[in-house]
């Protein structure tokens, strides 16, 4: 009798398949992404040359039609030019017809490539978009068959809500790992390529240029790390500011304020009401998190030169309000296209509060964050 395979064999086989597919799924899409970034470039050197062609054949049909004109002046008047001035005219305008003609084909080919290359971009930009939601979908399924749905198990009740709960939480993961993925590319391993390949010119500027320039070469290596380091510790501190944990939320939120004024020319304001208590530790990182986004917000598009950040703890409400002076916007086409404050409200919604945004181009922007904490026991419990 043939023995059946354990669950924990299948689910192993499972994930190598998975992992093959996934595998498989990344290769077509940085394929893709090569070949976008090829036929981008290409398009862009198209879309030049139709406009210099156009230029071209503009300028051909003007003198071709003042080289017809002068032919037919010669005609009426055929007496008064000799059969040289005839003959050079008529070669004049049969060159221009030749050129024009020549021009003109290469136009429509051009087109005909600009065109092929649109369409084959959008293509492209199609597979990645589906390649990009396939490798989201394998890493769900992924951690859904490494996770441990047993323990979910005992906190939730039914399996409606057991496989609701658990794929929140592997979403949630997932878009963490993204954003950290993100950070780590475009920051620190950008710049360790860039050290990587300075550092192998060091020699060269040594046996070139002489000692000096090597040195001021090491000099602008050891500042890339100082920076790179500098990256490292940002998306460690974004991760988990560990300050929530053993100061709570405004003496981290004082720290994380002060750091950014230090580092930037925004004039920030910090002012507390109520009591200095401590939150349900999900609800210190939610606002914490908040905050954070609403003065990043602020950084990257705002141009203002002043933010107010305003916090009121009591005990049966958290209240966050963050002022700024700078350039707003109109809220309903904002909202809908920022997927920062789609997730503001998210997290807001997560946390059972409310979000109001008030913002007029050029008049500043408001954002007002409420969030019930209970009947306070808990936050007493923290405090004590």
């Amino acid at each position: 009798m043939t023995e059946k395979p354990s669950l924990d064999q299948i689910i192993e086989q499972m994930l190598s398949t998975v992992e093959e597919s996934k595998e498989q799924i990344f290769e077509i899409s940085e394929q893709s992404r090569q070949e976008y970034e090829t036929l981008t470039q290409e398009l862009e050197q198209v879309q030049a040359q139709v406009g210099e062609t156009i230029d071209r054949v503009d300028a051909l049909e003007k003198n071709a039609r003042l080289a017809r004109n002068r032919l037919a002046a010669m005609s009426k008047d055929f007496t008064d030019y000799s059969n040289d001035d005839v003959r050079r005219a008529y070669e004049a305008a049969n060159e221009l017809q030749v050129q024009l003609a020549v021009e003109r084909q290469n136009e429509q080919q051009l087109r005909e490539r600009r065109d092929q290359l649109e369409r084959r971009l959008v293509q492209l930009e199609d597979t990645l978009n589906r390649a990009e939601g396939l490798v989201g979908q394998v890493a769900v399924v992924q951690n859904f068959l490494n996770g441990d749905l047993r323990e979910i198990g005992d906190m939730v009740a039914d399996a409606q809500e057991k496989q609701a709960f658990g794929l929140k939480i592997i979403e949630a993961q997932e878009e963490e790992r993204k954003r950290v993925a993100r950070d780590i590319h475009d920051g620190p391993a950008q710049m360790l390529a860039n050290i990587m390949l300075r550092s192998e010119l060091v020699e060269r500027v040594y046996q070139e240029q002489g000692v000096d320039q090597a040195l001021a070469e090491i000099q602008d290596i050891r500042s890339l790390v100082k920076t790179s380091l500098g990256e490292v510790r940002r998306i460690i501190y974004d991760l988990r500011p560990m300050a929530l944990d053993d100061l709570g939320l405004v003496p981290t939120l004082e720290k994380y304020l002060r750091n950014i004024q230090e580092n930037t020319d925004l004039d920030i304001r910090f002012t507390q009401h109520g009591k200095d208590q401590r939150l349900p530790a999900n609800m210190e990182v939610g606002l914490f998190r908040l905050v954070q986004e609403a003065v990043h917000n602020t950084l990257k598009h705002a141009e203002a030169t002043y933010v107010h950040i305003k916090a009121e703890l009591l005990r049966t409400k958290a209240t966050i309000i963050v002022e700024d002076d700078g350039v707003g916007f109109d809220e309903e086409e904002k909202e809908a296209h920022s997927f920062g404050l789609i997730g503001m409200r998210e997290r807001v919604e997560n946390l059972r509060g409310e979000l109001t945004i008030q913002s007029t181009p050029h008049q500043g922007t408001t954002i007002h964050i409420s969030v019930p904490v209970g009947d306070g026991e808990e936050a007493e419990m923290k405090h004590a």
